[in-house]
């Protein structure tokens, strides 16, 4: 069965309560997490508890830190959002985007960052009540990474892809713009060897597919994570994953940061480069179960609903930003 067939029957299970549905044979996904069960042993051991990032960004571009003209940023999901690995604010991947969007729409960022270190996507209904409750604003724009441990926990891919569309349908009946980092690829990580590599690779792109099925029908964007993501990642694991060989590191997120933030400034209409076919970057617009397969596939791609069943798979232009720190940091 091809990855858009499997992750359309996915998400369709997902929207319709179905539970069962598997993404690859049960003894094969057996397999692969007794390999990532042993693997994990070395993951995130001994690394400290991420630091925090919530504070002001942008505090030169004016105003106190609740005026009308701050934009607000909301992130989510597992120990990759949260920014496990690295010793200081700046290097997280939230304060990366914060202080990039800051810098595109010349206006300050608040940052909070409620994502959880081990979380899957059934943490989600929690973290957007922390967002959405109390008397701050809703997020303009809310980033999601997540996936990651619903596989190494066999998490049924449905429940996984219902959980993640209710947290993004909540966010976005609040207002807010989302974006999602779709389940990295798990065939990546050095301590899972092959022959199971190609299989945690396969069941990691099928799950972000029907992730990216589900969440752009609600008007998200998604960016695959893929091989965080792609041909850095591979050219330089050493320098690119931190010393537990999973999270990555500092240039890792910094990395991935830039990746994610033409797409969050395009989710705010603040990218330069607009919402259309640019057939020279090898984009194109396909049904969202051919697209989203394709973006599993290929680290870093955009995928946008544009009208219909048709969605749009872009390539963006990156752009590094310095990292700052929050001009209000919490205790790091």
């Amino acid at each position: 069965m091809s990855r858009a067939r499997t992750a359309r029957r996915i998400a369709a299970g997902a929207a319709y309560g179905g539970g069962g549905l598997g993404l690859v044979g049960a003894a094969a996904v057996g397999l692969v997490v007794a390999e990532m069960q042993f693997a994990r042993r070395a993951v995130g051991s001994g690394l400290p508890e991420p630091p925090r990032a919530d504070g002001l960004y942008g505090s030169e571009f004016g105003g106190p830190e609740q005026s009308p003209g701050s934009l607000h940023l909301g992130m989510l999901g597992d120990s990759t959002a949260a920014g496990l690995g690295v010793r200081r604010a700046r290097q997280t991947p939230a304060a990366l985007l914060a202080s990039g969007l800051a810098a595109v729409a010349e206006r300050p960022v608040e940052l909070r960052n409620v994502a959880l270190s081990g979380a899957m996507s059934d943490d989600l209904d929690r973290q957007v009540g922390l967002l959405l409750g109390g008397t701050a604003p809703p997020p303009d724009v809310c980033v999601i990474m997540i996936g990651a441990n619903d596989v190494t926990r066999r998490m049924p891919p449905t429940q996984s892809v219902r959980l993640l569309t209710s947290a993004v349908r909540r966010l976005r009946m609040a207002g807010s713009e989302v974006v999602v980092g779709t389940c990295p690829d798990l065939g990546t990580i050095e301590p899972v060897y092959q022959p199971l590599r190609w299989l945690a690779r396969r069941v990691s792109r099928q799950l972000a597919a029907a992730q990216t099925i589900g969440v752009v029908a609600l008007g998200a964007r998604t960016v695959s994570m893929g091989d965080l993501l792609g041909p850095e990642f591979a050219a330089n694991p050493r320098e690119m994953f931190g010393p537990d060989s999973y999270h990555p590191s500092a240039e890792g997120y910094a990395t991935a940061a830039m990746a994610v933030l033409p797409t969050l400034c395009a989710a705010l209409g603040l990218w330069p480069e607009s919402d259309r076919l640019d057939v020279s970057r090898d984009e194109d617009m396909l049904p969202v179960a051919k697209a989203a397969s394709a973006a599993a596939g290929q680290a870093g791609t955009e995928v946008t609903a544009v009208r219909g069943p048709w969605v749009l798979l872009k390539h963006r232009r990156r752009r590094r930003v310095p990292a700052t720190d929050p001009a209000q940091p919490t205790v790091t």
